[in-house]
């Protein structure tokens, strides 16, 4: 494997990510091809940079001219997508090696994963051009999705535009496609998106020691169904996981799951307890689904870095308390009854009968003001013991209200703007961050209405930097996340400090 990276000398991933210029090799003219679609991505997307697609009968694609061969382009390329027959696909790689690109992925299936004699000889010849002097993503994978520069998935035409601080290596061009869809509308914003395939020559640890350093990437997420090298990759993510949170799915633990990882990427899956254990010791986090890692992902995002323990939980009812009580003490949080004397402060401002002080606050009516809602979060901050909270806002309640009591709009009806404004404020007054909680139990087809004000309500909060959940055990979870990660990587830098003050060390 080429090693360049692992030295330090990241430019050539840095271009990689940054192109000035890509070629597409494998473009037909119409219809629908890896080739095709990938361009018809990169453009709707809006890369700025120059495109040259390449179609052995060169004419036209889309406008842009296309070139018969790789050899034909006129200008240099930093960067290859290659989408043509994998026999194709080392010619095409060692085209773009001497055209001077830095690097290239395949989209092209048909290698190792096969598990044909012939499918592992031609990525031995892939791996062999690389270490000639070019860095390849894949094959059979799904590419590089960069907001910045405006590279894309395939297919990913409609990935938002907006950088942020989340990076996601995969293994699964699938995963890597729904975590960055998922992220669009969930408030997650990306700084890279690497579906990597079978790896035959860049692949999870040099780019996990690359993202270490990124200083665009905040977190690092990761789904891995095998590894080449696992006391190294293992190095690395302890490294990375004293500098940054890191988020692992492991694919294949089970016995169906490691035979449907061998056909996918030709991964060995490996023992659950193993790679708990292994994960734990580095300080790394180890999630079970793309959904976890978006929730994660967000609190992460937007949380303040450090261990939580005691939550409040504001809103809902009674059985969704308790529920919520059962959660946190599973996930190793706590929902603390409130100090006494605050208690009776809050009990002051909720609406009587049927409502709570205790914690979890039942206000016991959804349609409490959001000023009272920000004063009962004031006054439950003032207890040591409460270091977050947790807002439970059944927006699908004003629903039934606007239907029976003749409301015209029911986004004018429904204090989304005032309530995110009353939870930023109470945030910034106490330092106790505040996560919003919405379910909407109203799918039905005359719900529409409700469905558009409950995402109209997740993006202003989302704009306040209160991050946003459909389920209560969803939003402890991710805040559990959090908070473990921080308590585990503050535990290892204490360990480390002990040992060195250690005599004869």
């Amino acid at each position: 494997m080429n090693q360049q990276n692992e030295s330090g000398r990241h430019e050539p991933l840095d271009r990689m990510f940054n192109p000035k210029s890509i070629a597409i090799v494998g473009v037909s003219s119409g219809g629908f091809s890896f080739g095709r679609s990938i361009l018809l991505s990169h453009l709707a997307i809006g890369y700025e940079g120059t495109l040259y697609p390449v179609n052995r009968r060169g004419g036209t694609v889309e406008g842009l001219t296309a070139y018969p061969s790789i050899e034909d382009i006129p200008g240099a390329i930093d960067f290859a997508i290659i989408a043509v027959p994998a026999p194709h696909v080392p010619a095409a790689v060692e085209a773009c090696r001497q055209k001077g690109a830095v690097g290239a992925e395949i989209l092209s299936a048909g290698f190792r994963e096969t598990g044909t004699p012939e499918g592992r000889a031609l990525e031995d010849e892939v791996r062999a051009i690389a270490d000639r002097g070019i860095r390849v993503v894949g094959p059979n994978c799904f590419g590089i999705y960069c907001p910045k520069s405006g590279q894309t998935l395939l297919p990913g035409p409609n990935l938002s535009r907006e950088p942020g601080g989340v990076a996601f290596l995969s293994q699964s061009g699938g995963h890597a496609v729904d975590f960055s869809l998922i992220g669009t509308w969930r408030g997650v914003r990306f700084s890279k998106v690497v579906s990597f395939g079978n790896g035959c020559d860049l692949r999870e640890t040099e780019m996990l020691r690359y993202l270490t350093q990124d200083a665009e990437t905040m977190v690092i997420c990761m789904y891995i169904e095998g590894l080449a090298d696992g006391p190294h990759f293992l190095s690395a993510l302890k490294a990375a996981a004293m500098v940054k949170p890191v988020l692992v799915i492991k694919g294949g633990l089970s016995d169906s799951g490691g035979r449907a990882a061998a056909s996918h990427t030709g991964s060995m899956g490996g023992q659950k307890r193993i790679w708990e254990a292994a994960l734990r010791q580095s300080g790394a986090i180890m999630l079970e689904s793309v959904e976890e890692l978006a929730d994660a992902s967000l609190a992460f995002t937007l949380l303040p870095p450090r261990t939580y323990r005691g939550c409040s939980i504001v809103g809902g009812g009674g059985a969704l308390g308790i529920a919520a009580a059962d959660a946190a003490e599973s996930l190793g949080l706590a929902i603390p009854p409130l100090r006494p004397d605050l208690a009776e402060s809050v009990m002051e401002l909720l609406p009587k009968p049927g409502s709570s002080a205790a914690n979890p606050i039942d206000v016991a009516n959804p349609f409490v003001p959001a000023r009272t809602i920000k004063e009962i979060l004031l006054r439950a901050s003032e207890d040591d013991k409460i270091d977050l909270h947790i807002l439970v806002f059944l927006i699908y309640h004003f629903k039934a209200q606007k239907d029976v009591m003749g409301v015209e709009n029911l986004k004018d009806f429904v204090p989304s703007e005032e309530m995110a404004d009353a939870c930023r404020e109470a945030r910034e007054l106490t330092n106790k961050p505040v996560v919003l909680v919405m379910p909407n139990y109203r799918q039905e087809e005359d719900a529409l209405d409700l469905e558009k004000v409950v995402r109209e309500t997740r993006r202003l909060f989302l704009e306040a930097g209160i991050p946003v959940y459909d389920d209560v055990r969803n939003a402890l979870r991710a805040v559990a996340s959090v908070s473990r990660y921080y308590r585990r990587r503050a535990a290892r830098a204490e360990a480390v400090a002990r040992v060195s003050k250690t005599p004869g060390q």
